[in-house]
């Protein structure tokens, strides 16, 4: 069901004569309709399918020889989101880590992102965001494991109740080979390593003692 903007609008104009303000003076003519339109994008995840770019996978198995298959996950880091507390309707945003272990195919790294807009894309908790991108490529690519972190702060919590404007929260989804108790140490030292890389703009190597 497509966002209803002509009702959207109505309601927005209710709400601001509700809070006391006007919604006939200059500044504000355009917010319902403005509001309206946002409401399409900050939306639209909850008439797509997660699973949909997942569709068109690639064959790694087959190239220049020698012939291989993948042997470890695949991690991409750094994925910028922003999603919407379904509390209170205020925006949350950060950075997913998303890892998934292959079979003999692999899907094109933009599509984990795409995943990612899907479901960030819907009124959310971000406990349940995490849930379902890793249910979506557990399903989509029948990987063998999902590892899924988000690290996001919430303008619920920063700038209204507590006020705590410097909290972040981070959570972790895990599905398969990647659900041990291991494979999720290893991939959330993978995710520090790239943080401490940005952080100090000095290479750091996994697996190797740094002088």
């Amino acid at each position: 069901m497509a966002v209803d903007t002509e009702r959207v609008a109505a309601l927005t104009r209710e709400l601001l004569e509700a809070i006391g303000e006007d919604p006939d003076r200059p500044g504000l003519r355009e917010t319902p309709a403005r509001v309206a339109q946002a409401a399409v994008e900050l939306y639209s995840g909850l008439d797509a399918d997660p699973m949909e770019p997942l569709a068109k996978t690639i064959d790694v198995s087959r190239g220049p020889a020698p012939e291989t298959v993948p042997t470890g996950a695949v991690l991409v880091r750094d994925l910028g989101f922003r999603s919407t507390c379904e509390h209170h309707l205020l925006p949350f945003q950060g950075r997913a880590h998303i890892a998934y272990m292959p079979g003999e195919r692999v899907v094109g790294l933009g599509s984990l992102a795409r995943v990612l807009d899907i479901v960030s894309a819907r009124p959310q908790v971000q406990e349940r965001l995490g849930e379902q991108v890793a249910d979506a490529i557990h399903h989509g690519l029948d990987a063998e494991g999902v590892f899924v972190m988000l690290d996001a702060a919430h303008d619920c919590l920063r700038t209204r109740g507590e006020k705590r404007p410097d909290s972040t929260t981070v959570t972790i989804a895990t599905r398969g080979s990647l659900a041990t108790e291991a494979a999720r140490a290893e991939m959330a030292a993978y995710v520090i390593i790239g943080v401490q890389n940005k952080t100090t703009d000095e290479p750091t190597i996994a697996g190797r003692d740094q002088p």
